[in-house]
């Protein structure tokens, strides 16, 4: 399980030939590094005089990130989960029209699920980067620039995460369900990618 191991040992693992985790569980850690940094600046602002107008809001949003992180967390280890036996799979033999058709359906099953996933982590993305932009224009200022940093990782997120669906949906023979979840996978990139720069580039002005 990811939580379970240290910082050092999953980058050991990560940077090995081991299969998982990989691109898709590293996406989703970085997921849950800007949710984890958005709970520190909604930290930071609670229990501040200044900021007394909008304590209730910011236990509020701290306590939805919290749940997101580890959601997050979660769906690192689904995503290993997930192409173990879409792995296998490409291995199954393929020597009749019965061994194919077999392989064809065992594929098909398999690359759907490992779409799934980086689809629920782009998801998730959408409504950190939602708390995010409350907490640039409303958390304390003085760690305003850690939501431009975890702006930065959610971004990540998004546009690691959508790499590892179009990677399965191009293998998949039923096109239609590809294209569809292509073309919503494309809108979250293009609206969530929109909506991390126009945080960002708040945050930035706010620091020079």
């Amino acid at each position: 399980m990811t939580a379970e191991h240290s910082i050092q040992e999953y980058l050991e693992v990560l940077s090995s030939k081991a299969p998982v985790p990989g691109g898709g569980g590293a996406s989703a850690l970085a997921g849950a590094l800007g949710s984890a940094l958005g709970m520190m600046v909604a930290n930071l602002t609670i229990g501040k005089k200044r900021y007394a107008d909008v304590e209730e809001e910011m236990k509020q949003l701290l306590g939805e990130l919290e749940e997101i992180r580890e959601d997050f967390v979660r769906l690192a280890d689904e995503d290993a989960l997930v192409f173990a036996p879409l792995s296998a799979a490409y291995s199954l033999p393929a020597s009749t029209e019965e061994e194919k058709a077999y392989k064809d359906e065992v594929m098909e099953k398999n690359l759907l699920a490992a779409s799934l996933v980086p689809i629920r982590i782009m998801e998730k993305t959408g409504r950190v980067l939602e708390i995010l932009g409350e907490l640039a224009a409303k958390g304390s200022r003085l760690a305003v620039s850690d939501v431009g940093v975890a702006v930065s990782f959610v971004r990540g997120a998004l546009l690691g995460a959508v790499m590892n669906v179009y990677i399965n949906t191009k293998s998949m023979k039923d096109r239609r369900k590809a294209n569809e979840l292509n073309e919503y996978a494309e809108r979250m990139t293009r609206e969530g990618s929109a909506h991390a720069d126009a945080i960002y580039e708040q945050v930035l002005a706010s620091l020079r």
